[in-house]
């Protein structure tokens, strides 16, 4: 048996994709994917129409996704993250019906409970053998973790394997079995590895953002979470990744050892991993090159599926026994509602991704930003859209003091006895406001161009077009 087939749009065919059908992606290779745009051309070649694109996340290298909603080859999408110009573009109204937000463990449990099915699912596999066992370990094109892709490729009814790097039967050290694979396509390039560094993922040198971390690191210290057995996760933003090296050097200097660091892996996680910080990494997806040969090579750098990683219908999941997380925001409110999904012009430029998973799970959700970015405070009245509820959050860090939610009085009697600069959220708001100004109600547009899935199925909100 061979599951070898001569082409993208062969294997297209072969899958039986049909008008109205839906397709999957995931995103490990992030702005150097080629593999999502590969199977549109070829599906639009072959006269494919009313597609939904079910996509864990889409960067600016998707923009020809843009053309193909415009001629009709699709007509639906789901993501958890969406960035550049397909964001730019949905908030304009380029589809005719609203796109739906999910989080990185709502996205897997509706493919799992049939909730969002997929008939077709593409697995960009930086190595395979011939059958289908795959991984993103190895080859020119390793991506690290397939976190994303499991449940795609248990539960789609066809499934298709594009690879650049394929290998002798059997792959060793496989991620995705085959026996969930119907076909295997070699192409020249699944894309560019150098676009997983998409983003920030270097520590901040900006004065702001080390007093930041600093304070963020002693909340942390001071919360009673910082012992034998602390599990944590951070982005891979600036000032979160300095947090993390002033957070190492404070469990180094107290011989703290720590269980699990966990999310999307960078460098600096795998720093703390080798200095002893941690027992062992759970990565579902790696963030610099620097995470794909540690998971490569280390076996306590271990790849978990999203599932594992957050899903809410799940038996349990690692965010379950989470004690801290770091996370950024566009905007938060005095209620400590988040916004990651559009920017102050209403402009669709992120999304939750793991934010209101983690947010959700861990004993305490610490959210770190500047008090004010573009002239513009950071703390509103009310988020333009609501991506992690504020009962979820427990503490906001700036670099002009730190903000506590009223329902965690026992945090903010901690870190006052800490003696940190710990104010009310009303007065940070105050404090911004007086340098930057009250800016004028945005204005946008009656029609519902996305909904907001909260990591349970439920609409925690909807996002508008904007008015050109």
């Amino acid at each position: 048996m061979n599951k070898l087939v001569s082409s993208v749009k062969e294997a297209v065919r072969l899958s039986g994709l049909k008008d109205g059908m839906t397709i999957s992606f995931h995103h490990h290779l992030r702005n150097g994917d080629f593999v999502l745009n590969m199977v549109l051309e070829a599906a639009a070649e072959l006269g494919i129409k009313d597609l939904t694109v079910n996509a864990s996340s889409l960067f600016e290298i998707h923009a020809p996704l843009v053309e193909h909603i415009r001629n009709g080859v699709v007509t639906g999408l789901e993501t958890d993250y969406m960035s550049g110009t397909v964001g730019r573009a949905i908030s304009e109204g380029v589809l005719a019906k609203p796109m739906v937000f999910r989080s990185h463990g709502g996205r897997p449990a509706d493919i799992e409970s049939g909730q969002s099915p997929i008939d077709v699912a593409f697995i960009a596999a930086p190595t395979s053998d011939n059958m289908g066992n795959c991984s993103g370990k190895y080859g020119p094109s390793a991506c690290g973790s397939l976190g994303y892709a499991f449940a795609d490729a248990m539960y789609a009814k066809k499934v298709v394997v594009i690879t650049d790097n394929l290998v002798d039967y059997p792959l060793h050290d496989f991620s995705i079995p085959e026996i969930y694979v119907d076909y295997v396509v070699q192409v020249d390039r699944i894309g560019d590895p150098a676009g997983i560094v998409s983003g920030t993922t270097r520590i901040t040198r900006d004065p702001v953002g080390l007093v930041m971390a600093d304070y963020a690191a002693k909340v942390i210290d001071a919360s009673g979470l910082l012992k034998d057995g602390f599990s944590f996760q951070t982005g891979a933003g600036g000032a979160s990744l300095a947090a993390a090296k002033y957070l190492k050097d404070i469990m180094l200097r107290k011989n703290i050892k720590g269980s699990y660091g966990m999310g999307g892996i960078t460098g600096y996680m795998v720093d703390m991993l080798n200095a002893g910080c941690f027992q062992s990494l759970l990565d579902v997806q790696c963030f610099d090159l620097g995470a794909v040969q540690s998971i490569r090579e280390n076996p306590a750098h271990m790849e978990v599926s999203a599932s594992h990683y957050a899903s809410p219908i799940a038996k349990s999941a690692a965010v379950d026994s989470l004690d801290v997380v770091i996370l950024g925001a566009t905007q938060i409110d005095t209620d400590f509602n988040v916004n990651v999904h559009t920017d102050s012009n209403g402009y669709i430029m992120g999304g939750s991704g793991g934010h209101s998973d983690t947010a959700a799970g861990a004993k305490m959700a610490m959210i770190i930003a500047p008090l004010s970015r573009a002239r513009l405070s950071i703390v509103v009245d009310h988020v333009l859209t609501v991506s992690t509820p504020g009962s979820t959050v427990d503490v906001l860090v700036t670099q002009k003091g730190i903000a506590v939610n009223p329902a965690r009085g026992d945090l903010r009697e901690q870190l006052v006895a800490a003696g940190l600069p710990v104010v009310d959220i009303h007065e940070l708001k105050a404090r911004a406001e007086k340098l930057t100004g009250i800016p004028r109600p945005l204005e946008l547009g009656d029609r519902v161009v996305a909904d907001v899935r909260y990591r349970d199925g439920s609409i925690i909100d909807h996002i508008y077009q904007v008015r050109s």
